[in-house]
């Protein structure tokens, strides 16, 4: 199998992965009210002691850094012609793309709440991510060898910083809790898909120039 086909299929499964594992349980806890998804881990983190306090190192965007790989991932790659994606796949891909960006914006938020500082930097990035979705094909004209290399390098920092935060924050999570945290199918989920995502920009980045759109 050539790195264009091994990248070829293995997108959709990265996307479709790392999105629907993010709408799952990052952690896990009997209590469906305890029980955190990727959004919540980036609110949730707020009200932490330490985070109050500034004794941990936290910057909660970086639970939102998955979403941005999933989407841009999607606009970068969707729409190039050597990967000859059917018309139905880039649907369904670009439809739980905008569906899953969604999340960048906070639980409950107004217009005047987003220009706060707090929060200002998620729809400024959800603003990008539409659109570089709008702009599929657009960019579906770059050098695959380029898209691939972009697409890897984004599911490497989604998948390396969220988890790097994780490991800042789980004793105090746990502490708050009264217990160990234990990981749930959500993270581990979005993570393989990270990985997969991470697997099939490298395969197209050691695509030959010959792939790349005329």
């Amino acid at each position: 199998m050539s790195m264009l086909s091994l990248g070829r299929l293995l997108l959709p499964v990265g996307w479709v992965l790392a999105a629907v594992g993010y709408y799952g349980p990052w952690i896990a806890h009997e209590t469906a009210a305890l029980t955190l998804t990727g959004s919540d881990m980036a609110e949730f983190v707020k009200f932490l002691p330490g985070t109050l306090d500034g004794s941990l190192r936290v910057v909660r965007q970086l639970f939102y850094l998955p979403l941005v790989a999933v989407a841009f991932g999607v606009a970068l790659l969707v729409g190039s012609k050597p990967l000859r994606y059917s018309p139905a796949l880039r649907f369904i891909v670009l439809a739980l793309s905008l569906a899953t960006s969604i999340q960048l914006l906070p639980p409950a938020w107004s217009l005047g709440s987003l220009m706060s500082p707090e929060f200002r930097l998620q729809p400024i990035a959800l603003g990008i991510c539409w659109l570089a979705l709008a702009g599929f094909r657009l960019l579906g004209r770059l050098p695959i060898r380029l898209t691939g290399l972009l697409s890897f390098t984004l599911a490497i920092l989604a998948g390396i910083l969220p988890v790097w935060q994780m490991t800042e924050i789980g004793s105090a999570i746990g502490a708050v809790y009264g217990m160990p945290v234990r990981v749930g199918w959500g993270c581990v989920t979005c993570f393989a898909g990270l990985a997969v995502l991470a697997c099939a920009g490298a395969a197209l980045a050691l695509c030959w120039d010959s792939v790349t759109p005329k």
